[in-house]
């Protein structure tokens, strides 16, 4: 695609050109009825003609430089084979007004050297979605141990399965370690039916959703029967040195401090650790003043090699009612 003025700025308002060199790509660039252009000229206030593989915007400088950032973002994302839907403009908006992000969002990185930020998974290449998020796989790469911490739908969990599996298909670490907390954070699960594995395996879902998003179900299956990848309650970790693994926590806010401090210091050599959590959601006695991820953040920020990921209503990337309802809550408290 190659981009190319067609008038000189009028006052306030620019005027640019983006010629596609791919039409077959345009249906999906523009999404059905053009609602992929309404959306941008409802949310950057631009002006978008569309004539064959040509597209016109006019409006202020700025706001049309974004537009063009944002339709080539989407462009190179249908060229990568990912679907472009509004949750997706809506991310790609707000990951092309953020110029620290500058070449990030663009397929060929930053065009000084760097790659972009991606993560490669045998199903599905992983990209950020958010500024938080390109922050937070920049994290997931230069640091031992990584606290993810927002609301749900943020992909915090998601993200880190995904850098899991990635490196555990490389080789870079031996084994795939998932675990949370069970039910509570005592995890009396006595009183529920069945096996322990039972007990615990819905508890446990959302880590095997992520999983089979990055792994055929196959490799799934063998690679926990063959202990290569371990999903299991926290309590289960109790005694053990987890040594050339990638390890992640979800739920941390419903760890008690005890559970916590055991949890850390399983950490072993060849490592890497990442604790997930919400600390507003925390459902365990007490509340946020008894909670194991409230006390470790407060404890172990600004420790070297410990990096702090936060994520707010804005980076919720599930359906856009996710993000008011999680801001409707955090404004009632």
């Amino acid at each position: 695609m190659s981009r190319k003025p067609v008038a000189a700025q009028h006052g306030d308002r620019s005027r640019a050109e983006l010629v596609f060199d791919k039409p077959q790509a345009l249906s999906a660039l523009f999404g059905q009825y053009d609602r992929n252009l309404v959306a941008l000229e409802n949310r950057l206030g631009v002006y978008i003609t569309a004539r064959g593989n040509r597209v016109g915007l006019e409006g202020s400088a700025e706001q049309v430089a974004l537009a063009r950032d944002v339709l080539n973002d989407l462009y190179h994302r249908i060229g990568r084979g990912e679907e472009v839907d509004a949750g997706l403009v809506d991310a790609s908006i707000a990951m092309a007004d953020q110029p620290v992000l500058d070449g990030i969002i663009r397929a060929d990185g930053g065009g000084d050297g760097t790659p972009p930020i991606m993560i490669r998974t045998r199903k599905k290449t992983i990209v950020p979605r958010t500024p938080a998020q390109a922050h937070y796989m920049r994290a997931l790469t230069a640091n031992d141990m990584i606290f993810a911490l927002g609301p749900a739908g943020t992909g915090k969990t998601y993200v880190a399965v995904a850098q899991a599996v990635a490196q555990l298909i490389t080789g870079s670490v031996q084994r795939l370690i998932l675990s949370r907390p069970a039910v509570e954070a005592g995890e009396k699960l006595g009183f529920l039916p069945g096996d322990m594995k039972e007990k615990v395996d819905p508890y446990l879902r959302p880590l095997y959703d992520a999983l089979h998003d990055c792994l055929p179900a196959e490799q799934v299956e063998r690679r926990i029967a063959s202990g290569e990848i371990e999903v299991a309650p926290i309590a289960f970790m109790r005694g053990r040195t987890l040594a050339d693994a990638f390890v992640i926590l979800d739920e941390a806010q419903n760890t008690t401090p005890a559970q916590m401090k055991m949890f850390l210091t399983r950490f072993g050599q060849n490592s890497r650790m990442v604790i997930c959590g919400d600390p507003s959601q925390v459902d365990i006695p007490g509340g946020i003043a008894g909670s194991g991820l409230a006390d470790a953040v407060g404890r172990l920020e600004g420790i070297e090699g410990i990096a702090m990921a936060r994520f707010t209503a804005g980076d919720v990337v599930r359906h856009p009612i996710v993000g008011r309802i999680v801001e409707a809550y955090e404004g009632t408290g």
